[in-house]
């Protein structure tokens, strides 16, 4: 039943080692919409850059500028202080 296959063949690009992986690139979509503002008010668009477990996301997964990020970063922190965005979440309250 069971059959014994050949080894695959190797690629040649396989060879040196185990292959990479390369995501596109990501673009600051605040540089792309000069329209889009950051506002701490606006719990929808920061939620986006807020985790599950109420951490804000670095700029590797958001794909923010350095300059736009640390606005996000701001407005999520001040969301937080006037209880409209948690300090942690929702795993955090449930252990408790």
């Amino acid at each position: 039943m069971a059959e014994e296959r050949e080894p695959r063949e190797r690629r040649p690009q396989e060879e040196g080692g185990e292959r990479r992986f390369f995501s596109k690139p990501k673009f600051c979509q605040f540089c792309a919409d000069k329209t889009l503002v950051i506002d701490y008010k606006k719990i929808d668009l920061l939620r986006k850059y807020v985790s599950d477990d109420g951490r804000i996301r670095p700029r590797r997964q958001t794909g923010a500028c350095a300059k736009h990020q640390r606005v996000v970063a701001a407005a999520v922190k001040q969301a937080r202080q006037i209880a409209l965005l948690p300090f942690t979440g929702a795993q955090a309250d449930e252990s408790r």
